[in-house]
């Protein structure tokens, strides 16, 4: 099934609306461990678990018919990568940032991404700008998309494709390799904000972003890429900070 944003969607749909994954309990504790990774990772990027939220290894079990071992291999490896923290005598929750950790991180992902723009304006190719362009027209028409969730949603797996077409320019698999962990941690911070449908009302923004970025990278402006690239970033922090401090401030409204 396609979204209207003509982005195949099977593989993203919410976990309530997702065919139910049955684990043949023949395979080894390893491959287990690694299916059940990817789901719990696509669960903790999309912010369908809350930062701090207790994650119960029982529960976990049951719900993928496995025993604990496979389910302990896949929460190590999401603690590795920060997204969960395993508390010893407590148990597994999912991970909290404090706002300077955050703000501190998102200084060092708008650095990476810059520079990774940067050096693609000088290597990439004519194909690989013409893939570019044809991702930033799919979240053109996001604007379209009525659905707030399902826009946020989308403009998450879009943005994402954005950014992993300029790696590719770059050339670099170190560099690939740093910024697609990063983005993970910024796809984390951003859907566990605690923000319904984040960036979901920035798309025109964002948009325009991608539109001068990708001009810069037609015309080989390296300079003018990366400062692009670092105000894209900051930029999109900035708006997930208004909406939050927004929501407060509706919310204290009510209460009073």
């Amino acid at each position: 099934m396609t979204s209207q944003a003509g982005v195949e969607s099977e593989s993203f749909r919410p976990e309530n609306d997702r065919p139910t994954r049955s684990f043949d309990p023949t395979r080894s504790s390893m491959r287990l461990g690694s299916l059940i990774y990817d789901q719990l990772k696509q669960r903790l990027l999309e912010g369908t678990y809350a930062a701090g939220e207790r994650l119960s290894v029982e529960a976990l079990r049951t719900e993928f018919e496995v025993s604990k071992q496979p389910v302990m291999d896949a929460l190590r490896r999401l603690a590795g990568e920060r997204l969960v923290d395993i508390i010893p005598q407590v148990g597994i929750q999912v991970s909290t940032y404090s706002q300077r950790e955050v703000k501190d991180f998102f200084r060092l992902f708008a650095g990476v991404e810059s520079t990774i723009t940067e050096i693609a304006a000088l290597r990439r190719s004519e194909s690989q700008l013409v893939e570019l362009t044809r991702v930033e027209a799919r979240v053109a028409n996001l604007r379209t998309e009525t659905d707030p969730a399902e826009r946020a949603r989308l403009y998450r797996i879009l943005n994402r494709q954005f950014h992993s077409v300029i790696h590719t320019m770059a050339g670099s698999e170190i560099m690939m390799d740093i910024a697609q962990r990063m983005f993970d941690l910024s796809d984390f911070l951003i859907n566990t904000s605690g923000i319904p449908a984040p960036l979901t009302t920035a798309i025109d923004e964002r948009h325009s972003d991608h539109e001068e970025i990708l001009e810069s990278l037609l015309n080989r402006d390296a300079e003018g890429a990366r400062r692009q690239m670092e105000r894209h970033i900051l930029d999109t922090v900035a708006d997930i900070n208004d909406t939050g401090a927004d929501a407060e401030e509706a919310k204290s409204k009510k209460e009073s």
